[in-house]
């Protein structure tokens, strides 16, 4: 079993290989979809890959859910000497959640993408949607600092592309993709110089045995300077207030399917980079005694849930009102984390994951009026909620969530960092986060407005979205309510992710 003490070469069954096969099936399908060429194939074995990824991420899951963790040396080098891909509860679930939207946004893609992109551009785009889904699933299983950065690159460099295709609708997709590459270029810089500190100051690139070896180091001056500039690198990538500005450009202009599918799921895998830095190589020790998350991450997530709540009521964009909320959202996983107890952590865990599927329900909603309107302007959609009843349904379920309404799965995650916040007697953060909610009920209120209480536009040819889009909304739709009664499955995984960040208790290694 590859990574085992017991067993030091090679791996026994197909299901010891389970952590690179998650890597390795959406990364081989890439060049194969430019290779044949032929759009028909590059959608279905596109699909067939972030399929197979979803089954290996849910048995991960499956694996770890109640503790413990997987180790798999590749090449069967040992950790620290060789690259290791480490799982346990904390990136298992954030595992599952990419593949889950990676799989269920093809199906919503294949008529969107048509709609939307010139036929020459389709090979293209999926073959960039598999190494950018490639890329994500990398930076989250990997238990290299280098890797990390070079899987970043790849989801980076990737999205790039998927975005300024957009540019065949929209010109302004260009100056969307430019301002991202600019702002994700600085990001990664900060990110791997601070990497390079870290590796001066440990002589490791394995995460495991970084955090030992910093543990050893005492107030080192480069151990310090590392971690400053990750959370400064990393919160380019997260999209943290205020660096932020790089998002809501990228998620308005981008084709509908790559906004989809960023949205849930790109500023998740930056924000468990965060985590994994944070709690594991530095220790939650090191991250009290610089006073990080208090001083930097509390004031700014706030600023964040009540200013990007604010100007999202005032767009005329729906596509861009969803994209300041992401901002917002964001400001609800930092404050999880500035928190500092258990159970902040698990509130930040389980919000990355209903926010994931809420988010790219409502971002399917947009999409599915924009394939017949071609925009997202508000004074485009009027009415489009009753000539489009499924569709409309499956935005309000989203809004509903968005908002935290008590059976809907934001209601879940919300409700768990109002406990952290009267866990630690902050009785005014949680009232800060009552108040930002309330916000939500603005914009989502003037969407609702919009799509049934104004009347359709002249000639409006809208109708209900094809099945290949009304199927992926009503299975999110469907999740948003789901997993806001029966929370076993994210809230479980959710507290073992937190108690392992938290108190560094991984269990036994399973393999």
């Amino acid at each position: 079993m590859a990574g085992a003490v017991e067993v030091q070469h090679t791996a026994l069954t197909l299901t010891d290989h389970l952590p690179v096969l998650q890597v390795a099936i959406p990364f081989l399908a890439a060049p194969l979809i430019v290779l044949v060429g032929n759009r028909t194939f590059a959608w279905v074995l596109s699909f067939v890959a972030s399929a197979l990824a979803l089954v290996i991420s849910f048995l991960l899951l499956m694996a770890v859910y109640d503790g413990g963790y997987i180790s798999y040396a590749l090449g069967g080098w040992e950790p620290p000497w060789g690259i290791e891909y480490r799982v346990d509860a904390a990136n298992a679930l954030i595992l599952f959640l990419i593949s889950a939207i990676g799989t269920v946004v093809l199906p919503f893609a294949y008529p969107s993408v048509k709609a939307e992109l010139k036929t020459t551009s389709h090979t293209l785009f999926y073959a960039c949607y598999m190494l950018c889904f490639t890329g994500l699933l990398g930076v989250v299983v990997t238990g290299d600092a280098f890797n990390v950065f070079v899987f970043l690159e790849i989801s980076s460099l990737s999205t790039y592309v998927l975005i300024a295709v957009g540019a065949e609708r929209d010109k302004r997709a260009l100056t969307a993709a430019y301002d991202y590459l600019i702002m994700g270029t600085i990001g990664a810089t900060f990110f791997v110089i601070g990497i390079g500190f870290l590796y001066i100051a440990t002589g490791t690139l394995n995460m495991a045995d970084m955090s030992d070896r910093i543990a050893d180091q005492g107030s080192n001056r480069a151990v310090r300077a590392g971690f400053a500039f990750i959370i400064v690198g990393m919160g380019l990538k997260v999209a943290m207030y205020p660096l932020h500005l790089w998002l809501p450009k990228a998620y308005t202009f981008a084709p509908s399917a790559v906004t989809i599918f960023l949205s849930a799921t790109a500023t998740k895998a930056a924000i468990y980079v965060l985590l994994r830095f944070m709690f594991t190589v530095y220790k939650p020790e090191f991250v009290f005694e610089t006073n990080t998350s208090l001083l930097v991450f509390m004031p700014l997530a706030v600023i964040a849930m009540f200013s990007a709540s604010f100007v999202a009521a005032f767009q005329v964009n729906f596509k861009r009102m969803l994209a300041y909320s992401s901002v917002a959202q964001v400001g609800y996983m930092l404050l999880g984390i500035a928190l500092l107890n258990q159970t902040g952590l698990t509130a930040t865990m389980v919000h990355m994951f209903n926010h994931g599927i809420t988010k790219a329900l409502l971002f399917m909603g947009a999409g599915a009026m924009f394939y017949y309107t071609g925009s997202a302007f508000y004074d485009k959609l009027g009415g489009l909620g009753r000539k489009m009843p499924i569709t409309g349904a499956c935005i309000l379920i989203g809004g509903l969530s968005l908002i935290g309404v008590p059976g809907t799965a934001g209601f879940v995650s919300k409700w768990i960092l109002v406990q952290a916040a009267f866990e630690n007697g902050w009785w005014p953060v949680a009232i800060a986060i009552v108040l930002s909610s309330l916000l939500a009920v603005v914009y989502v209120w003037r969407a609702v407005e919009v799509l049934y209480l104004t009347p359709p536009a002249k000639n409006s040819t809208a109708k209900e979205a094809p099945l290949m889009m009304l199927i992926p909304m009503i299975i999110l739709a469907g999740s948003c309510v789901y997993f806001g009664i029966f929370t076993d499955l994210p809230l479980g995984a959710s507290e073992t992710a937190a108690n392992v960040l938290m108190n560094g208790t991984n269990g036994e290694l399973l393999r």
